[in-house]
């Protein structure tokens, strides 16, 4: 596994990414995914906390820096799952709707997208909404997409699968 420090890039504005999974606010996560996703719309918190525990890269946007004595706010969110060589899954993206329209989704792609064991790697996401964001960072609609096959998310078997391990 790829043990590389957390890293951290900070904008004027007082804007800060971090990879240091220890300053997520998992409850921002939670609500942002359990009420307002399209995706995972009702995901229950424990699903939401293995989800980041497992997840290769995790980068939280702050208003404010959290690494630093003072206040600080998550705003966004988004998660990378990867093996660092061939293949990356892009996922629960999210900029809170107080915080938009300030340029933090593309700052945060393409921090993502330069990550140095990232860069030449096959990306994937799904989304409904925000394909002209990713389609500036490389991504294209699948190539030869009846080749492709994906299996469905059931929230209720993978919850019992964490519910049996208490």
């Amino acid at each position: 596994m790829l043990t590389d420090p957390t890293q951290i890039w900070t904008r004027p504005d007082g804007y800060v990414i971090t990879t240091d999974k220890a300053h997520l606010e998992i409850e921002t996560v939670y609500q942002f995914l359990h009420h307002d996703s399209y995706w995972v719309k009702g995901i229950s918190r424990v699903l939401v906390e293995k989800s980041v525990e497992n997840s290769s890269l995790c980068y939280g946007i702050y208003q404010g820096n959290p690494t630093e004595e003072g206040e600080y706010k998550q705003v966004g969110f988004a998660r990378v799952v990867t093996d660092f060589v061939r293949y990356a899954w892009l996922g629960d993206v999210f900029v809170l709707p107080d915080h938009r329209g300030k340029g933090l989704s593309k700052w945060l792609m393409g921090i993502i997208v330069e990550h140095p064991y990232l860069k030449g790697v096959s990306f994937h996401l799904g989304t409904q909404d925000a394909h002209t964001l990713y389609q500036q960072f490389g991504f294209q609609p699948l190539a030869n997409p009846e080749n492709r096959l994906a299996r469905p998310l059931d929230l209720s078997v993978v919850s019992k699968a964490y519910e049996n391990k208490k």
